[in-house]
């Protein structure tokens, strides 16, 4: 499981070097791909395909499931990690995420996430009130 919050640099080559807490788990290989709220996923090889048996159920006749995979597979990219723990971000996922060379990796349980820095900030700032006042269930039988 990943968790956790980490702060490593993009280097001048357009890598990261995972944390090393998540090391173990993405040493096999790891799926980029754009996420929601211009951020990067990063899957597991095992986990994404997972998650690739999920997309397969989506139905071709649904334009907003062929719009949806259209742009969250054509930007995926498989990478494996070197033995620092480093994976290249490509270019269009960097664009993509508007990456600067200060970075947040944070754990969201079965994948992690790629964020600028001050992007993650900014997106945390403002959530972290809705969160501490949500009253409802937001998720289907955890509290």
């Amino acid at each position: 499981m990943l968790l956790g919050t980490h702060a490593p640099k993009l280097d001048e080559k357009g890598r990261v070097i995972l944390p090393a807490k998540f090391r173990e788990e993405l040493s096999a290989g790891v799926v980029l791909t754009r996420g929601q709220d211009r951020c990067l996923y990063v899957f597991s090889n095992k986990e994404f395909e997972s998650v690739n048996e999920t997309i397969r159920q989506a139905p071709i006749t649904s334009k907003q499931a062929r719009d949806y995979l259209r742009i969250f597979l054509s930007g995926a990219s498989d990478e494996i990690p070197d033995k620092q723990g480093r994976v290249t971000i490509p270019p269009a996922l960097r664009t993509y995420a508007d990456l600067g060379k200060e970075l947040v990796v944070i754990g969201v349980g079965s994948r992690a996430e790629i964020w600028d820095s001050a992007a993650w900030s900014e997106y945390l700032t403002k959530q972290e009130n809705s969160f501490s006042e949500i009253s409802e269930e937001v998720v289907p039988g955890l509290f």
